[in-house]
This record gives structure tokens, C-alpha cells and sequence, in this order.
């Protein structure tokens, strides 16, 4: 089975029925037909095959990006122009997504980026406070209450056949700390490398945003010899 047909089949059965903390709700995109359609069309374009490739994590879904296509870090914009799959969602861009799509086109574009890198998250499920995205690790009875989850999460990613000699947390802060933590709890992986999470990249760092790209595709590029 390719590797495509396993990542749908997980993603479709995600169930987001854990107990949340007052006032946090799931981001659950995966019952929208869209939605379904263009990760159908996605996966199939760029995973249908069963070569292993290197894992980058990021933090969770957010509105703008997985939230509405189900594809990590990949906004409707870049769905539509940089993969080239047409959708009806609205053309509203992720910050983001605008910097992960610069790396996939410093690395040869999506075929080349997405025939080596997986990209999901460490909690593959997003979440709402107040109509605003919140993160896993953003209140402490959250993040102890999916830990499980998380954990259910990342042996199913290695479960589709994904290099464990190194994984990369989106995020140099919470989420490697989280990701270390677990690492060292569970040895899933040989070594966890942090990036500068795009998001902060495109906010507070965009004047020197080709030494964080030059980053990226260093980092990515070292895994991919080895």
C-alpha cells in the first residue's frame, strides 16, 4: 500500500473526542468534503509510493493552514499556485505557509521537497479558545491531557515507515522541549534537531528571513545525505 493511502487512512480517523480543558475546542477539519478532496488529491500527488522520509514537526493545525486544507503548513494559496490543486476554500494566506513554500522552492519545489520531507505535527489535531488558534502547550492541563495522544500520534508516524535517525521540531522553544521530552521518555528518535518555527520567522525576523531559509535547507539537506 502507498505510502499516501496510509496517511489519508490515519488522518480520516483521527477522533477528537479527549476531554479538553474549559474553554478549548478541537480544530476537526477533516469532516469538510473540500477538505478530504484536496488531501485526497495532495497525498496521492506527492506520497503515492512507499520511499521513507525524514519527519518535521510542527506544533498543531492552525485555522489559515491544516485547519482548512488538512495539509501541514500549506494555506489555500499555496494548494492552488505552488501544488497546483484547485479549491473552493478562501484565499486567505499563512504566514506560515509563505515561508515553508520558500524552502520547498529552495529545495526544488514540492515534488523533489515532498519525495524526501514529511511534514505533520506533533499534535496532529489543532485547537480554539476564544475563536483564536491555541496551541498544545499553551495552558498546562492541555498539554497533559493529549499527551497520550501525542505519543498514539508519533509511533503512528514511524508506523508508516518514516526515518527515525532524525526529526526536526518546528519551533526552537515549547515544542522542542516537548518533543525532547518525549524523545527522551520513549526513544523514538536518534536525535531532534530544532528549526525556528516559520510563524516567528515572519513576524518578528523577516528582514533576515534568507538566514533562517539558508537554515532550513542546510539542516534538511545534512539529514538527507546521511
Amino acid at each position: 500500500m502507498p505510502l499516501s493511502r496510509d496517511i489519508l487512512d490515519y488522518h480520516f480517523n483521527l477522533a477528537s473526542d479527549i476531554p479538553l480543558p474549559d474553554g478549548v475546542e478541537w480544530l476537526y477539519p477533516y469532516d469538510d468534503t473540500e477538505t478530504r478532496r484536496c488531501m485526497t488529491l495532495f497525498y496521492e500527488k506527492y506520497y503515492n509510493d512507499d520511499q521513507p522520509r525524514s519527519l518535521v514537526l510542527g506544533i498543531n493545525p492552525g485555522r489559515f493552514g491544516a485547519g482548512i486544507t488538512g495539509v501541514p503548513f500549506t494555506d489555500p494559496i499555496r494548494l492552488s499556485e505552488e501544488c497546483h490543486i484547485p479549491n473552493e476554500f478562501h484565499k486567505r494566506q499563512e504566514l506560515s505557509s509563505v515561508f515553508v513554500y520558500e524552502i520547498v522552492a529552495a529545495m526544488g519545489g514540492p515534488e523533489a521537497f515532498y519525495g524526501a520531507i514529511y511534514i505533520s505535527s506533533i499534535c496532529p489535531l489543532g485547537f480554539v479558545k476564544d475563536g483564536k488558534n491555541f496551541n498544545y502547550y499553551d495552558a498546562r492541563e492541555l498539554a497533559e491531557a493529549v499527551r497520550p495522544f501525542i505519543v498514539d500520534h508519533i509511533k503512528a508516524q514511524i508506523a508508516l515507515g518514516i526515518r527515525t535517525d532524525v526529526v526536526f521540531s518546528m519551533g526552537q522553544g515549547k515544542n522542542f522541549k516537548y518533543l525532547t521530552d518525549l524523545n527522551q521518555q520513549h526513544g523514538f528518535f536518534n536525535e531532534v534537531v530544532p528549526l525556528p518555527h516559520p510563524r516567528w520567522v515572519m513576524q518578528y525576523k523577516l528582514k533576515s528571513k534568507q538566514v533562517y531559509l539558508d537554515q532550513y535547507v542546510a539542516a534538511l539537506r545534512k539529514a538527507l545525505e546521511q
